[in-house]
């Protein structure tokens, strides 16, 4: 069964109106709940936020799968809307701190939100065994299992949207999900971007160093997360690099969903790869490395680049950037590269 609720308004423009107004200061949520949020500036306009649920039929079982959608709230902003586009979360956390974190005075921490004001229709979703997302099946939520979440949440947008392929972003094992979607449903993306994303962990010494807690992660479906967990997520690899002022925050926001995440991606990445085959990913593909990102090795992803087949690829390398590109200081790099790609005109000659 599908269901929506709209949730709640925040404030939201044009582009132009974003980057004058990124200083503006406005009272905001900490996390989407079941109540009317409403956030009003004068230079934003208003971003809606609604909450949207289906179901996965996973063997004999139903699995209840959360999703949180942020768009423009004027009935005018359908004519202009860009795309839609589906964000996938990674291994530790739930998706909507990640893609929209609300902070007061700023506005441009929401992923979500400063999409919306570029005129995209902006989706995420909770994987199975993350966030508001069911946890009661005895399983540790592989990437094939959340790679069958994105497809189930797909087939919802699509009824949703009039049928228009997805813009789809995922970040870590939350590429590995959205690459592992793409190779068995092409026909439902328009582009794909993969941020951090690891291929055979080959000259990764994050991986490296989760290996040496192989035993615990195959003993138990499920591992505790904690404040100091979550932020390590900002220092593990360059700490220079993360903006600190919204570590706090985002570990506020994290642990108010959820103490504890399954084990099937740390488990992927540390004993299964490669669970992605490059030439079998033939939408077009953008492949983003921070630069200091302990997991994504650059020759690693090099050579998964050289294998896409589709022409229409790009493969860059973000400066001064990790692993956790939308929460370090140069996020504004991010966003630019991906308003980019998938704004970007699809070739008329292709030969």
């Amino acid at each position: 069964m599908d269901e929506n609720k709209t949730i709640g308004a925040h404030p939201s423009g044009t582009r132009r109106d974003f980057l004058a107004a990124a200083a503006a200061t406005f009272a905001a949520a900490s996390l989407p709940a079941e109540t009317v949020q409403a956030q009003q500036s004068g230079a934003l306009g208003e971003v809606a936020g609604a909450e949207h649920w289906t179901t996965k039929r996973a063997g004999g079982d139903n699995v209840r799968l959360f999703m949180w959608r942020k768009r423009l709230a004027s009935p005018s902003a359908a004519a202009r809307r860009r795309g839609t586009i589906l964000f996938v979360h990674g291994s530790s956390v739930p998706s909507t701190p990640v893609f929209d974190l609300q902070l007061p005075g700023r506005p441009e921490a929401s992923t979500m939100d400063t999409f919306a004001r570029y005129g995209y229709d902006t989706w995420c979703l909770d994987c199975e065994g993350y966030g508001r997302s069911d946890k009661s099946r005895p399983v540790n939520a592989d990437i094939s299992c959340g790679a069958d979440d994105v497809a189930a949440v797909s087939e919802y947008i699509l009824k949703q949207n009039g049928g228009q392929k997805l813009l789809l972003y995922g970040s870590s094992s939350g590429a590995l999900r959205a690459g592992l979607f793409a190779q068995r449903h092409p026909e439902r993306v328009q582009r794909l971007a993969l941020d951090a994303l690891v291929w055979t962990g080959e000259g990764s010494p994050t991986l490296a160093n989760r290996k040496r807690r192989l035993a615990e992660y195959r003993a138990s479906n499920r591992r505790p997360i904690d404040r100091e967990m979550i932020r390590s997520i900002f220092t593990r690899d360059h700490p220079e690099t993360s903006d600190q002022t919204i570590v706090e925050a985002f570990a506020d926001a994290v642990l108010a969903i959820q103490t504890e995440v399954p084990t099937g991606t740390y488990l992927d990445m540390s004993t299964n790869l490669p669970v992605l085959d490059p030439q079998k990913i033939t939408v077009p593909t953008l492949i983003m490395r921070g630069q200091y990102d302990g997991i994504a090795a650059f020759q690693d992803l090099a050579n998964f680049f050289a294998k896409l087949p589709n022409p229409d690829k790009q493969f860059i390398v973000m400066p001064g950037i990790a692993h956790t590109s939308t929460r370090s200081k140069n996020f504004q790099l991010v966003y630019h590269l991906l308003d980019g790609y998938f704004g970007q005109p699809a070739p008329v000659y292709t030969g």
